[in-house]
């Protein structure tokens, strides 16, 4: 593949329905959107941007609105789905462009299949991380949360309490993103048979079970540094949001219960990855779910962060899948 000149970062504030969106843009060429997942931020694309720009692509990773840079509405509502999903659409016209690729991780996987879902006219392939394409369908999602874990809290329930994680988290900001990101890091997490870190025990706290004063092989202290100083900044309460907005977003997706996404598409998965084990089912479902599937990895050893975790792995996917997409998904 022919490599391009890489230009600097360059930052931008765009207008959005949530009043401004912070987006980082790398290159030039088809625009590639990029959105994160929890607790993250733009800075999470730091190994694609310039990757993608070499390969000839316009990247562009935003700041989810209750993140970083980007405006954080007081509401829970202004986090449904649907208002994540037109501020992608902002971003591609404010961009000067109409239509482009969307790429998610972790929650920013079900924006993006969410946004190809209900806006195909603007995002013509999406490719998702981490979290694999589940159609909306079945019980509400607290119904379903608040049935796991037995005696223990499932932590999507925990976050859906209002105050209760940011109690927990922003006291210690900085610590808490440490333990978090090693918990779900293939070289970090807890071995096998110890308590799961995606479960609080009774009166406990999600923290009581991160690994302490370890710091997974692909967070340096200066990577650290940079999520903790945008929390300590901003606070949790509009990344939790997300959580919080579950519910809202299964009554405004009914009519899209079960939907297939039929553009080009893409997975990637860790395999030490819960998501990717706990919803084996929604990628054993891709052929009905996702008739347009390209081509679907799972990386061996790999924990949940993967495009941190693997960034070369990564990278070589997601410009082979973009570089063979027909020429009307660009």
């Amino acid at each position: 593949m022919p490599q391009h000149p890489v230009n600097e970062l360059t930052h931008r504030l765009i207008p959005s329905p949530a009043g401004r969106l912070h987006v980082v843009e790398q290159g030039s060429g088809p625009l590639v959107l990029l959105v994160h997942g929890f607790p993250e931020s733009w800075y999470s694309w730091r190994h694609q941007l310039p990757a993608l720009a070499a390969a000839g692509y316009r990247a562009a990773a935003v700041d989810v609105r209750g993140y970083g840079r980007s405006s954080r509405p007081a509401a829970t509502d202004a986090y449904r789905m649907l208002e994540l999903v037109a501020d992608n659409v902002a971003v591609v016209h404010a961009l000067g462009e109409r239509t482009a690729v969307v790429v998610g991780h972790d929650w920013g996987s079900a924006v993006a299949a969410n946004s190809a879902l209900t806006r195909p006219d603007v995002f013509r392939a999406v490719a998702m991380l981490s979290v694999p394409y589940a159609p909306r369908g079945g019980p509400r999602p607290s119904t379903i949360f608040a049935s796991m874990g037995g005696d223990e809290q499932f932590y999507v329930s925990y976050f859906q309490e209002p105050g209760r994680a940011e109690a927990e988290i922003e006291p210690d900001v900085r610590g808490w993103l440490a333990g978090f990101y090693a918990a779900l890091s293939a070289d970090t997490m807890p071995a096998a048979g110890r308590p799961d870190p995606h479960f609080v025990g009774p009166g406990g706290t999600l923290r009581d079970r991160f690994p302490a004063h370890r710091l997974p092989g692909w967070l340096s202290e200066a990577d650290l540094d940079v999520y903790a100083g945008e929390f300590e900044r901003t606070g949790l309460s509009g990344a939790l949001a997300r959580y919080r907005a579950m519910d809202r977003d299964w009554e405004d997706l009914a009519d899209h219960d079960g939907a297939p996404i039929t553009q080009p598409s893409l997975f990637i998965g860790g395999g030490l990855d819960a998501s990717t084990t706990w919803m084996a089912d929604a990628i054993g479902a891709f052929p009905a779910t996702l008739p347009g599937l390209s081509s679907s990895h799972i990386l061996d050893g790999c924990g949940h962060w993967l495009q941190q975790e693997r960034p070369a792995e990564t990278n070589r996917i997601l410009t082979d899948w973009l570089a063979a997409l027909p020429k009307s998904a660009c």
